[in-house]
């Protein structure tokens, strides 16, 4: 890979436009037995920003998507940008406290939503700016649509189709990449309340280029789209990098373990992003030998750290690549990623990579950031690039702390080695501090995964009145595998230093996951905390 790349000084629905003049007839979309053209997909983004002009929607007005994996996500976003306004995405996994939050928070005036999400959205209406909602149903463009649970019977709930009609001229925008936003992206709030990162449209469209040429992306490739699109890691990785590449996008509503395995055999899927939760779980499918997944030919692994033995695993049965990268939501998403080439994947295994094209990346003082270290010390993971977002949405001070200087703090520990390649060893807040020594849970964790009979876990530090914090790990055993917790702890602490043993463990039907498939230590460490 070169050390740069030239990138196009455009707005991000304009890398639609161009793909969708080149290849008209390609399949952009493939969803529930249907295909929707680029040419038909430019269109009817076309009519949506038409009709969010016709009802006021300014430059630089917010409109939420709370919508899952479906066609009128991804006719709706780019609508959206072509209207000038900013797009905000809603986890269909959101409540009405958190999608009340994300509403008030951004000041959207316009919802595209699902028709049995919007009982949640009108529950949530009266503390926030909303002036209509947009609904549809999950079949509206499948071959055989069912009716809409909800029928609107309101002025401001307006049905999609009849929304998409309603246009009547595209809107003519100017809008300046580097400055104007995209898209206010809300972190997980796994570090506190969920915040927007201001990402323009240069980020969106410096980082899937970027990563499309690290992927040696093709028009001839197909993108399952089974991560969640309103997640970055997503929106990225499986909307807009397709896109780019004149690719097809075959979308999944949600994870289905034996619905992935059967879409990527039926339509041949060459390239999948994904978490590690997600390729362990498709790994322990007692059915996972019934089907051909051998037109795979790059799979990438991020959201959390990939254990080494399910990238083995995956890679032999596939025949294809798995290769760990990784990014974060400030970054729209991506910094990292190793190479795509399988002579390179084994030689430095746990390693997210080297930095992507124009992304510098450093390892700086975890106490102030501000000291760069020296190669192999351990310290807090630092990047900046054209993926960077400007600051947090209307968070000053929020931003100050992670954005100094052009650099942006992840809040990742990591470590370089001599060649450039780096290391995640775990997040500042997740470390375990153990007397007076540092525990890594990413470490405990990769030995449990080792053990045959372990399908998820997650090591946390339980607050302890002597020691501090003592490792405890959380277990959820492969279906019809057996193991006690004697077993695996002797398991464990019988590979690592005394210091970082495993003090406790507990066996769990399953663990709080994020909507991108990340284990939710902190969600474990409040169970830990309310039960004392």
């Amino acid at each position: 890979m070169p050390k740069s790349l030239s990138y196009p000084e455009v707005p991000l629905f304009e890398v639609l436009n161009r793909t969708a003049a080149a290849h008209p007839k390609k399949a952009a979309i493939a969803y529930a037995d249907a295909e929707i053209t680029y040419a038909e997909l430019n269109s009817l983004s076309d009519q949506f920003a038409s009709a969010l002009s016709r009802l006021g929607v300014k430059k630089g007005d917010r409109v939420a998507i709370y919508l899952p994996n479906i066609p009128q996500f991804i006719i709706a976003y780019y609508g959206i940008l072509k209207a000038g306004a900013v797009l905000t995405a809603i986890s269909p996994l959101h409540r009405e406290r958190e999608v009340q939050h994300q509403l008030a928070d951004s000041e959207a005036e316009t919802l595209v939503v699902l028709d049995m999400l919007l009982p949640v959205a009108e529950a949530a209406w009266a503390k926030t700016k909303l002036k209509r909602a947009v609904v549809t149903s999950p079949t509206e463009f499948a071959k055989n649509p069912v009716p809409m649970q909800i029928q609107p019977q309101k002025p401001h709930i307006i049905p999609f189709g009849a929304f998409l009609k309603s246009g009547t001229e595209l809107p003519k925008i100017q809008i300046d990449p580097a400055k104007d936003l995209a898209a206010l992206q809300y972190t997980g709030g796994t570090t506190g309340t969920a915040k927007a990162a201001m990402l323009t449209h240069k980020n969106f469209v410096a980082n899937a280029s970027a990563f499309a040429s690290w992927i040696k992306g093709a028009e001839s490739d197909i993108f399952l789209a089974a991560l969640p699109l309103f997640h970055i890691y997503g929106m990225t990785t499986s909307l807009n990098v397709p896109v780019a590449l004149a690719s097809t996008m075959v979308l999944l509503p949600k994870f289905d373990p034996a619905k992935v395995l059967e879409t990527i055999q039926r339509h041949k899927v060459t390239v999948y992003c994904g978490s590690p939760t997600m390729y362990s779980i498709l790994l322990a499918n007692p059915e996972l030998g019934k089907y051909d997944l051998t037109s795979i030919r790059v799979c990438i692994s991020g959201a959390s750290p990939l254990p080494p033995q399910v990238q083995k695993k995956f890679m032999e049965i596939t025949g294809g690549l798995l290769a760990e990268g990784y990014g974060l939501t400030e970054a729209s998403p991506v910094t990292h990623c190793n190479p795509v080439d399988k002579t390179m994947q084994t030689v430095r295994v746990g390693s997210i990579g080297l930095p992507l094209p124009d992304t510098d990346a450093r390892i700086v003082d975890a106490e102030t950031g501000t000291k760069t270290l020296a190669v192999g010390e351990i310290g807090e993971l630092a990047v900046a690039g054209p993926q960077v977002m400007k600051g947090y949405w209307n968070r000053p001070d929020e931003t100050a702390l992670v954005l100094r200087d052009g650099w942006l703090l992840t809040g990742d520990l990591a470590r370089m080695d001599n060649e450039g390649y780096f290391y995640i060893t775990d997040r500042k807040k997740d470390l375990i501090k153990y007397k007076d020594y540092s525990v890594y849970p990413r470490e405990l964790e990769d030995v449990l995964y080792e053990h045959p009979a372990v399908k998820l876990c997650a090591v946390i530090g339980k607050p302890d009145q002597m020691a501090g914090e003592l490792p405890k790990a959380f277990v959820v055993l492969k279906d019809g595998a057996e193991a006690s917790e004697q077993e695996l702890v002797s398991f464990v602490n019988g590979k690592v230093a005394p210091y970082k043993a495993i003090r406790e463990l507990a066996f769990r039907r399953e663990l709080p996951l994020s909507s991108a498939g990340k284990v939710l230590r902190r969600s474990l460490r409040d169970e830990e905390l309310k039960a004392k």
